[in-house]
């Protein structure tokens, strides 16, 4: 097996199974309870909790855990009032979310990167909430957001300025890129900040949300009102452990992986050169995760390839896994004007742990070969 498909999914760390493996079975009790074996799991869970936040460069009660990004991004919205903007290649977790409010898209440059005139244009005095990712899920490109975090402080100032108390706050999703970025919610002058534990060697099912102190945000679940009232139902405390186990060892090797996938990256881009089809690289490579890699062979029919391609055991996707799952077209890749025949035939290869030197020399050469006879055959 070829896995180039780390932006959609990543297995366990070693590390991170063995922290979480105690809390199944043996330290299983409920953190609310009362009783000493339940407040040293309770102990367990609030360190974790803090590694966390630490990673990010927070603390503990800055942090409200949640199921996942998706659920941590539907959370950061629930402090819309008046309208919110959000950058046209955002996830689908955040433009399905912005679409129950009054919100408008941002544009994108043909590289993805914002379009800051068009962010200025749109930044209107009833603005409360900017989203904007990090890095971009399908096409890893690397946002200036502390460009935009200047531009929303300039802002904040003005509203201050004239007498108007309508707030204004900056979220990022930061999921994709926290295995090759110095994440800092003060570096990158953030408010709200999504993490995500399946994207960085951790379990499933489990992310977190940053939020400044004076974001003020509603609760979407209710109940026991664990997580200061924000985020109610039992912790999941092998999971948190994971993710912290899993975020704490990515931030130790943020230089070392940034170093392994440029090289591979390269090596990758290299040998897809060589086929008789020449792809077409996508994004901007200079403002670009080290790990990604999208590519498009226009007129080809992306589907067909994906199917061709696990044949021989090599797993990539066509972009985002949820969209990918509908047979969705890319909202990215139209957002950057590509044409139908280059969404069409685009693919989005992604790096990780599972990959070297020799397996990528080896998916490139399948790669070519299964294109060669997709345009062969559509002679």
């Amino acid at each position: 097996m070829i896995y180039l498909d780390h932006a959609a999914a990543t297995p366990v760390s070693k590390k991170a199974l063995t922290a979480m493996q105690p809390y199944f079975a043996d330290d299983f009790f409920n953190p609310s309870a009362a009783y000493l074996p339940a407040k040293k799991v309770r102990a367990a869970y609030e360190d974790a909790k803090s590694t966390i936040a630490h990673c990010v460069g927070a603390k503990n009660n800055d942090l409200v855990i949640t199921s996942g990004a998706t659920e941590a991004n539907n959370l950061a919205f629930s402090l819309i009032k008046k309208k919110c903007l959000v950058l046209a290649t955002e996830h689908d977790s955040v433009l399905n979310v912005a679409k129950n409010y009054n919100y408008e898209e941002i544009a994108v440059l043909k590289n993805g990167l914002v379009d800051l005139n068009d962010f200025k244009k749109k930044l209107s005095a009833d603005v409360e909430l900017v989203s904007v990712a990090l890095a971009n899920n399908e096409l890893g490109t690397i946002q200036p957001l502390a460009e935009i975090a200047s531009l929303i402080r300039a802002e904040r100032e003005r509203r201050l300025a004239a007498g108007d108390k309508t707030p204004i706050f900056l979220h990022s999703d930061a999921s994709q890129a926290m295995n090759l970025l110095d994440i800092n919610v003060s570096r990158l002058g953030v408010d709200l900040l999504t993490v995500n534990s399946a994207k960085v060697y951790g379990p499933k099912g489990v992310g977190a949300l940053y939020l400044s102190h004076d974001v003020r945000l509603k609760p979407l679940i209710f109940g026991g009102g664990q997580e200061n009232g924000l985020r109610s139902g039992t912790e999941n405390v092998a999971g948190v452990i994971g993710f912290a186990t899993a975020f704490r060892e990515a931030k130790e090797h943020l230089n070392g992986n940034r170093k392994k996938y440029e090289k591979l990256v390269k090596i990758l881009r290299d040998e897809l050169k060589k086929g008789t089809v020449e792809p077409i690289f996508l994004g901007s490579t200079k403002h670009q995760l080290a790990n990604f890699c999208p590519v498009s062979f226009p007129g080809l029919d992306a589907e067909r390839l994906i199917f061709k391609l696990e044949e021989a055991e090599v797993y990539v996707s066509t972009g985002a896994a949820c969209a990918a799952s509908k047979g969705q077209k890319s909202h990215t890749l139209a957002a950057i004007g590509l044409t139908d025949e280059e969404i069409a035939g685009s693919l989005r290869l992604s790096l990780g742990e599972l990959n070297d030197e020799e397996n990528i020399k080896q998916a490139a050469e399948i790669i070519n070969r299964v294109v060669k006879e997709e345009y062969e055959r559509r002679k």
